[in-house]
């Protein structure tokens, strides 16, 4: 039997029972429209953190001394200087006050950074600029606002602040850039930053940093510098080997996009696992319509055996039967499926207020959708076909 024959009349035969076969494929397109939205949300959430964290956050390296150890910019000097892969490493100290703007007053959290800290840290203006090495050095009176604080303080959270004064104590602070919101909900409290020397000496009064950045050189094995790091540390405070695992913690931005990798690759195969109970449940469905279009056209078999069919013509054009089923169920399934992950995607973007979140469908889904389905349509229609095919013509014939 040619292929186009077998195509024909495998295609006249759906069209046939429309309505059973609309309904049969029901289960797969379920299953293959949950599969390709939840990996396509999934894929969709991942791009967008991975996004936020930025290329050059991947090679930030956060190293914490906690105990008796206070950490000094020499200390941070000499790790850059021992620690070979350190493009820089740079430090930040909190304070808080009270500040307030020409119209409103609210308590402020204040970091002190110095001017590399932005680049390192990913920050990103939304008006005006950071401050300078220089400007940091020379302890200027000037500050940069993060843009959630924009409401507190001014009464519109799309205020143009650049320019304007802030007092704090006895102080008056130029406002010179306003950062973006990092989605941390800081309630009515201000964030702003600050030049390190002009917090050390307007603010908190000591010289002490809460938290060290490291930012790696481009192309450094990451986990390793970690580890170069922590010795280093341990070495340099004479710590015994509990004490490091007690007061040294060193971790970098790429472990923790590492570890949301995976995290995310478990979610999706777990839910993959549950979309999978709608596709066996399709492909019994497919199995129970072929076992009925068998019995329903024992007599057709059977003419077509007695015209010279041969047994191997009538398993392969059930098996197409049942494949074709499950191939439209799958088409449908990964339309709606996107679809789906487009309005949920609207959903979580709303929710977690971090950024306009756009589903991911890769070609490999797609194939993998496509082989599930003809999979199914095989091995569900398989049993059918061959019952088909081993019918006795004479039988057949005689069949009411």
């Amino acid at each position: 039997m040619r292929v186009a024959d077998l195509a024909l009349e495998t295609f006249e035969a759906l069209d046939a029972n429309r309505g059973r076969s609309a309904l049969t494929i029901l289960g797969i397109v379920i299953g293959i429209s949950a599969v390709i939205a939840m990996t396509s949300l999934i894929g969709g959430i991942q791009e967008s953190l991975v996004s936020e964290l930025g290329l050059n956050q991947a090679r930030l390296i956060y190293i914490n001394v906690w105990g008796d150890h206070p950490l000094t910019f020499d200390d941070l000097d000499k790790i850059q200087a021992n620690v070979s892969g350190y493009e820089f490493v740079t430090g930040t100290t909190m304070g808080g006050g009270e500040v307030s703007s020409a119209t409103n007053q609210a308590s402020a959290t204040i970091q002190g950074v110095k001017a590399e800290y932005f680049a390192a840290a990913g920050v990103k203006m939304v008006q005006g600029r950071a401050f300078t090495e220089a400007e940091e050095a020379s302890g200027s009176m000037m500050v940069v606002l993060d843009q959630s604080s924009l409401k507190t303080l001014f009464g519109d959270p799309e205020a143009q602040v650049v320019g304007q004064t802030l007092r704090m104590g006895n102080d008056n602070y130029s406002i010179i850039g306003v950062s973006e919101a990092d989605g941390i909900m800081w309630g009515d409290s201000v964030r702003m930053y600050m030049p390190y020397r002009t917090c050390v000496t307007r603010v908190t009064g000591w010289d002490y940093i809460g938290e060290v950045l490291g930012f790696a050189r481009e192309g450094e094995d990451i986990d390793a510098l970690v580890t170069r790091t922590e010795n280093y540390l341990g070495s340099y405070f004479q710590m015994t080997p509990e004490e490091r695992e007690e007061n040294i913690y060193v971790y970098s931005m790429k472990s923790i996009a590492d570890q949301l990798g995976a995290t995310m690759m478990s979610f999706s195969v777990l839910m993959t696992a549950i979309a999978s109970i709608s596709l066996l449940v399709g492909g019994i469905g497919i199995m129970n319509m072929m076992l009925t279009n068998v019995t329903e056209r024992i007599r057709e078999i059977g003419l077509r055996k007695a015209l010279g069919a041969r047994s191997s013509d009538i398993t392969k054009q059930f098996l197409l039967e049942s494949v074709l089923l499950c191939l439209a169920g799958g088409l449908i399934g990964i339309i709606m499926g996107y679809l789906a992950a487009l309005a949920l995607s609207g959903v979580a973007s709303g929710i977690a207020e971090t950024g306009e979140i756009h589903p991911v469908i890769s070609p490999s889904t797609v194939l993998l959708a496509t082989g599930i389905c003809i999979a199914i349509g095989i091995i569900f229609g398989y049993g059918p076909a061959r019952r088909a095919a081993k019918l006795d013509p004479v039988e057949s014939l005689h069949y009411q």
